[in-house]
């Protein structure tokens, strides 16, 4: 579906990891591939602005990592970037430059591009979110099916197989999550669309769209 192609949700210009969507379509077909990206490419930043921290940690000089917080490589953690107080990030991590890993937020398999917020209590897994997307309080990404079989993105038209067992959300650029929303595994939302706080989404949600509930989906009214 043309929706759901990378170039059509992501502005690769906004994130250090372009390279590794080159020769993809959909954007979960980069989830395998992050760990083994972060490897090659950590070793390659410029020593002046990046330090490694451990084995396959790399931070940004400029970046803000609370003491408290807990980095497992491979990661990398961009220029401008803040991972706050008790913030966990287990690994396969890529956050991009200016953006924000709040208290308690744990990541696992993401890439966040430039200017993304994660910034208070969030869980995001096996995930890609775009150039400041936006998450709010309390709001996860549920990565791994109730019975465990390999997620499907559900269009309503079509049921596209991913071959994945462990698929969060893709969310497209500038996508507003509100509060305490949970995105069932194998979500994705394209640009600008914004999701109503304690809402549970399931499937695609066009862009520039409004996720209400379950079956109420309305596009946005553009105003001059």
């Amino acid at each position: 579906m043309e929706n759901l192609l990378i170039k059509n949700m992501y502005d690769l210009n906004e994130t250090i990891a372009a390279e590794l969507f080159e020769g993809l379509d959909y954007p979960w077909q980069a989830l395998p591939k992050i760990g083994d990206f972060i490897k090659k490419l950590g070793p390659s930043l410029p020593k002046e602005e990046y330090d490694q921290i451990g084995e396959d940690v790399w931070i940004a000089k400029s970046a803000t990592v609370f003491p408290s917080a807990y980095v497992h490589g491979p990661a990398i953690i961009g220029k401008e970037a803040e991972v706050r107080h008790c913030a966990f990030i287990r690994g396969n991590a890529i956050v991009g430059e200016g953006a924000v890993v709040g208290n308690s937020t744990e990541l696992k398999n993401v890439v966040l591009f430039n200017k993304v917020q994660v910034p208070h209590y969030n869980y995001v897994g096996d995930s890609i979110l775009g150039y400041k997307a936006h998450m709010g309080a309390g709001s996860i990404t549920s990565n791994v099916k109730a019975d465990k079989q390999l997620v499907k993105v559900h269009t309503g038209r079509e049921h596209i197989e991913t071959g994945l067992k462990k698929f969060g959300a893709m969310l497209g650029d500038n996508v507003e999550v509100g509060c305490n929303a949970v995105l069932n595994p194998g979500t994705v939302i394209g640009r600008e669309s914004n999701v109503y706080p304690t809402s549970m989404v399931r499937g695609f949600v066009p862009a520039k769209s409004i996720f209400k509930n379950t079956g109420e989906i309305v596009s946005k009214k553009i105003t001059e």
